[in-house]
């Protein structure tokens, strides 16, 4: 059984997603079922694949890389603010 469901995103978004989708010769569809098909259940150990890895990697490196930027740019308004 099947069952539409309705996404709220900006549509930039959307538009990349859909030329992405064209450029891999997929449907915007298929990628996100492929997508969520690669999801762990709840009630199983967390095994990722090589593609959903590499996205958490990216995803953890940006998030990360903005918290040390911003430690660092605190760091320095404090010293220049102390000295």
């Amino acid at each position: 059984m099947q069952t539409e469901i309705i996404l709220c995103l900006d549509n930039e978004l959307i538009q990349k997603a859909d030329r992405w989708a064209k450029a891999h010769s997929v449907s915007l569809n298929d990628a996100i079922t492929t997508f969520l098909e690669q999801l762990p259940d709840p009630d199983q150990p967390l095994v990722l694949s090589p593609w959903t890895k590499s996205l958490v990697s990216n995803l953890t490196t940006s998030v990360e890389q903005r918290e040390n930027t911003l430690q660092e740019q605190y760091i320095d308004y404090l010293e220049d603010k102390y000295q």
